[in-house]
C-alpha cells in the first residue's frame, strides 16, 4: 500500500521543535543552529510532511526572484529539504516535493531552483541542472599592484546600498539571484573566530562597487575570502585588485566566487587563478507560460519556436506551444508544429542557456528540427547562468 503523508505549514512551537531535531540530524547540526535557520528564513517559509500524526520531515520555501534576460522572475528556493532517517525510502521525499510545487504552482510561482544533495530525487519531481556555483582561488603573491583609481572605504554593513549596488549586477547575469533577506543578513553573519568587512569601491557618495570578505588562518595557509563582491566599472575592477593585493604581507590565497568563464581574470598577467570547486543548481519550470513570457531575450531577434512539452506533474504545461520572440519579450500561444520536443527536465537547461540546443539533443534531452534548433539557439543561448549564493 501506498504510504499516504499530509502536508501543512507548521502549526506551533511543538512542530518548529521537532522539525529543527530532524534537520539537525539530516545535517548534522545542533539544535539551536536549526532554531536560528528557521528564525532567518522565516517559520511562515517551512513546510512538513507527517503521517499518522507524527512529523516526517520539512522543507523551506525562500520566496525570492531570479533574473533572466533582464527581467527578474518569482521564484521559489528549495532550501532544508530533511527526512527523518527511519522514513526515508517511504516516498516521503518525492511526495513532499510534488506537494511543495503544486503549492508554488497554486502561488502562481513560474520557476523554482534548489541546490541537490542528490540529483535522482530532483530529477523524479521535474528538476534539472540549470547553471553553476563555483569558487575560483588564487595565490595573493601573483596578483600584481597597480594603480589604484577609486578610493576603497570600510563601512558598515547596510543592506539598502548594497542591494542597490548588486541589482545592477545582478539583472545582467542570468541566474543572479533577487535575494531574500536571510541570504543578506548571512553575508555579514560572522562564522567561528570570523570577522566579516565591507568595503565600498569608490566614494560613499557614489560607489561603483562593494567587496566582503573575511580572513582565515588555516592548514592550508591563511585565506582571504570574499564572501560578495559587485564590480560596475573598470576603474572599480582595476581598485579592487589593486586592494587585494595589498594583503600579500599576511594572506596566502584569495578566494571568491564568480562564473565558470570569469572575467575577472582576464585582467591578471597570468593564468595563476584557478577553480577551486564547482557544483550546479537545478531549476524546475512550475508555469511553462508565465516562465517564457516573464523572460527576457535578446533585443534583436524576431523569431518562433514551436515546442512540444510534456510534464507528468502539471497538465496545463503538456501540450504544443509557439514562443513568439520579438523586441526583447516572447508570447506563448497554444499550439504550432511541435518541432522541438522534450519534457520539462530537458526545458530546464534550454531555458537557462546552460547547455546549446544541439548539446541538448545530443544527450537526448530534447528532439529538434535543424530550423528549431537554429530558433532555439538564437533565443537561449548567451553567457553561462551562474549565482554566488548557495542557500
Amino acid at each position: 500500500m501506498t504510504p499516504v503523508f499530509e502536508y501543512s505549514k507548521l502549526a506551533n512551537a511543538e512542530d518548529e521543535k521537532k522539525l529543527g531535531e530532524i534537520l539537525g540530524q539530516c545535517f548534522i547540526g545542533t539544535p539551536g543552529d536549526q532554531e536560528s535557520y528557521i528564525n532567518s528564513i522565516g517559520v511562515e517559509n517551512f513546510r512538513i510532511l507527517h503521517q499518522q500524526g507524527q512529523i516526517v520531515g520539512g522543507v523551506a520555501i525562500i520566496p525570492m526572484g531570479q533574473w533572466w534576460g533582464c527581467q527578474t522572475i518569482p521564484m521559489g528556493g528549495i532550501a532544508a529539504v530533511g527526512i527523518a532517517p527511519e522514513y526515508r525510502g517511504t516516498g516521503a521525499a518525492i511526495a513532499m516535493m510534488q506537494h511543495t510545487l503544486k503549492e508554488l504552482h497554486t502561488r502562481s510561482v513560474p520557476l523554482t531552483a534548489l541546490y541537490p544533495a542528490t540529483q535522482r530525487l530532483y530529477r523524479k519531481a521535474g528538476y534539472e541542472q540549470g547553471g553553476s556555483f563555483c569558487t575560483w582561488e588564487i595565490p595573493c603573491e601573483t596578483i600584481p599592484t597597480t594603480e589604484q583609481p577609486l578610493p576603497i572605504v570600510r563601512v558598515g554593513f547596510d543592506i539598502k546600498i548594497l542591494n542597490k549596488l548588486y541589482q545592477q549586477k545582478a539583472r545582467l547575469i542570468n541566474g543572479h539571484l533577487d535575494r531574500h533577506r536571510a541570504i543578506w543578513e548571512r553575508l555579514n553573519k560572522p562564522e567561528e573566530q570570523e570577522t566579516v568587512y565591507t568595503y565600498l569601491v569608490g566614494s560613499a557618495n557614489q560607489p561603483e562597487g562593494y567587496i566582503i570578505f573575511s580572513q582565515h588562518r588555516t592548514e592550508d595557509g591563511s585565506i582571504l575570502r570574499i564572501k560578495d563582491w559587485v564590480l560596475l566599472t573598470t576603474a572599480a575592477l582595476q581598485s579592487f585588485w589593486n586592494f587585494v593585493a595589498g594583503h600579500r604581507s599576511q594572506i596566502e590565497k584569495v578566494r571568491w566566487r564568480s562564473a565558470v568563464v570569469d572575467s575577472l581574470t582576464l585582467v591578471l598577467p597570468e593564468q595563476t587563478a584557478k577553480i577551486k570547486s564547482t557544483t550546479r543548481w537545478m531549476l524546475r519550470v512550475i508555469d511553462i507560460v508565465k516562465a517564457l513570457e516573464m523572460r527576457g531575450y535578446p533585443p534583436g531577434i524576431e523569431v518562433e519556436l514551436h515546442l512540444e512539452i510534456q510534464d507528468d506533474l502539471f497538465a496545463e504545461n503538456n501540450g504544443k506551444f509557439i514562443l513568439a520572440v520579438s523586441h526583447g519579450r516572447g508570447e506563448v500561444t497554444s499550439g504550432g508544429k511541435g518541432e522541438l520536443q522534450l519534457d520539462v527536465k530537458g526545458l530546464a537547461p534550454l531555458y537557462t542557456g546552460l547547455f546549446t540546443p544541439q548539446q541538448l539533443q545530443l544527450t537526448k534531452k530534447l528532439t529538434a528540427t535543424e530550423s528549431a534548433l537554429l530558433a532555439a539557439t538564437q533565443i537561449f543561448t548567451g553567457a553561462s547562468p551562474w549565482m554566488p549564493d548557495f542557500f
